[in-house]
Order: structure tokens, then C-alpha cells, then sequence
């Protein structure tokens, strides 16, 4: 695919001036605060599989409004804790998979807990196994427009919601150290690990990947791949409903999350990509308040760096555990 967003130079000094609501803490303040007094319990089983230097443990812990969300949680086997922790967060449509599938970070000595994501996990992957029991109106096939009229009914409300939660009930975990906690996750995956940064005291690092769900006036004018065409299909049909739909996004987007996370942070953005033009990527980043960097993917599309930025992560990652 040819270059179809702004020049290299353009991209590393655009920041935009984003629309933020004037109450998007307290939105995402009496949030938490309301999931997190519905309390309810992290339970953990462990499951058997073929790894001998691996333990998996099959994960519930509360979500949004108290609802059980799934995980995998998996350790290196016999590694003297407390452990440093990377939560990690799916692409759009997956699911957590099979127990193991995900064993990088384990591999290289970390606890780590891979999230379910709820309603989803049935595109590609190995499936999903959380439902989202929260009916949300009239929508476009998929998730982008599930509840899009109403930022307390939108379905990225819950998504956010069980992400920090996620990372509550790991530094609750006997093996993790809770001030060595990293939070990371590609596209979709991405879009939450800023949310998260947005909304978490203490992380050690952040390292969003080709991150989803940022500048949404550029990207749903811009690109015309999914997920961001849900939203033009949408608003296709219900003619007029512009400002309520923008209104909404304002709540969820990844630059406003970025304007308040202080970790310290590693991006990618790949040059490329159809799917999260690198524009919207680097609005997120050139307004990321904490330290920062970014590995640049020139002649990649949505696919990125791979396992290249997997290694780039895995170096930066152990820089600021060390630090920490």
C-alpha cells in the first residue's frame, strides 16, 4: 500500500488539538470508583498443560459493574517472586485463546495475565470465553458502535473499566510485585493499554503497539478499513446523529487518555497502516505526557513490527524494571 498519510517530518511534530469533554475525569473517576465498590472476588485454578518450565492459571476477576471477566494467568514455573507483571490486552475480535498460547513474557520471567476481552473472540484466534451481558441499542455489525449515543451505555466504557480492573487484581497476586506492573497490548489491544495508562497510578511502563481508538474526528474520515468504517456505516444510516457519535468518542480516545499517562512508555507505529493511520497514532503519542519513544515500521501495514517490536519491548521493559 502507498503512503497515503502525512510525510514522515509532518508526523513527528503533529499534535493536534483533540476534543476533550470538560468531564472526562469525573466520567472516568465515578466509574471506577462504581465498579470497584461492587467488589467481587479474583479466583484462580490451575490448568494442566503440556509446558514443563510454564504454570497457567485460569483467571476470573471482576470487571465493569462487578461482571466476572476471564484471564490467563502464567508463570514462569519455579521463578522466586515477587515477580514483575505485564497484563496484556487482545486485538479487536480475539479472545484469550488456549491456556499457554500467549507465553513470551512468561518465557523471559515475568507473571503474566493476558485479558479476555468481553463480548468478543469469536473473529479469529482460539476463542473467547466472556460474555458482555449489557444490551446496548441499534449498532453496525461489530463493536465500535455498540452503544454510541450514550458514553455510559458504550460498549469501551466496560472494555476500559475491566482493563484497570485487570490490573488491580494482578498486583493483588501473591507472585507479582504491584509497583513492577507493565500494561501493553497491539491495535485494539493498544487502545486499551492507553486507557489504562490514562487511568493508573504507579505502572512501569506502557508500551501501546499500532494502538487503536485515537483521534476519531481524523481516523473515521480517513481510513476506509474497519474497524473505524463501523462507525461510517452507522452514521451512514442514522443521518444526523454526528455530534451525539463524536460526543461519545470523546470519552474513549486514546490522545486524551495520553495527556494524563505519566509511565513511561515505548510505541509503534507502522507507516502503512490502513487500519490505525499513523497520524492518529502519533496525535496519542505527541501528546503523551510521561517519557517516551517510538519504534517506526516505514514499509509496514497494520501488521507492524511483529516479533521485532516484541524484543524492542522486551529490551525497554527491562530497563525500567530494573529502575524501578
Amino acid at each position: 500500500m502507498p503512503r497515503f498519510d502525512l510525510s514522515p517530518a509532518e508526523l513527528a511534530v503533529y499534535r493536534p488539538d483533540v476534543r476533550e469533554p470538560h468531564d472526562f475525569d469525573g466520567f472516568w473517576e465515578r466509574t471506577l470508583q462504581e465498579s470497584r465498590a461492587r467488589g467481587g472476588e479474583v479466583t484462580r485454578e490451575r490448568v494442566a498443560t503440556p509446558f514443563t518450565v510454564l504454570e497457567v492459571f485460569d483467571v476470573t476477576f471482576p470487571g465493569f459493574d462487578g461482571d466476572p471477566v476471564r484471564a490467563w494467568l502464567t508463570l514462569p514455573r519455579g521463578a522466586e517472586g515477587p515477580l514483575p507483571a505485564v497484563v496484556e490486552y487482545n486485538g479487536y475480535g480475539g479472545g484469550r485463546g488456549l491456556p499457554g498460547e500467549r507465553s513470551t513474557w512468561a518465557t523471559a520471567g515475568y507473571a503474566h495475565l493476558f485479558m479476555d476481552t468481553r463480548g468478543q473472540g469469536s473473529t479469529w484466534g482460539s476463542g473467547g470465553d466472556t460474555p458482555d451481558p449489557h444490551g446496548a441499542g441499534p449498532a453496525a455489525n461489530g463493536f465500535m458502535t455498540r452503544g454510541i449515543l450514550d458514553p455510559e451505555q458504550y460498549y469501551y466504557r466496560r472494555v476500559f473499566t475491566d482493563a484497570v480492573r485487570a490490573v488491580d487484581a494482578v498486583r493483588a497476586m501473591p507472585e507479582v510485585d504491584p509497583t513492577r506492573v507493565a500494561v501493553t497490548g497491539g491495535s485494539q489491544g493498544g487502545a486499551i493499554t492507553l486507557a489504562v495508562a490514562g487511568l493508573c497510578d504507579g505502572l512501569v511502563a506502557a508500551m501501546p503497539d499500532v494502538p487503536f481508538l485515537c483521534h476519531f474526528d481524523r481516523a473515521v474520515g480517513l481510513t476506509d478499513s474497519d474497524p473505524y468504517q463501523e462507525v461510517v456505516r452507522y452514521l451512514s444510516v442514522h443521518r444526523g446523529a454526528d455530534e451525539a457519535v463524536f460526543r461519545t468518542l470523546s470519552y474513549f480516545d486514546g490522545v486524551a487518555f495520553a495527556r494524563r499517562a505519566t509511565a513511561p512508555s515505548l510505541f509503534s507505529v507502522a507507516l502503512l497502516d490502513p487500519v490505525c493511520p499513523p497520524s492518529t497514532v502519533y496525535a496519542a503519542f505527541n501528546h503523551y505526557r510521561g517519557e517516551k519513544a517510538i519504534e517506526v515500521y516505514t514499509h509496514n501495514e497494520h501488521e507492524g513490527g511483529q516479533a521485532y517490536q516484541w524484543f524492542a519491548q522486551a529490551a525497554f521493559l527491562g530497563r525500567q524494571v530494573s529502575r524501578a
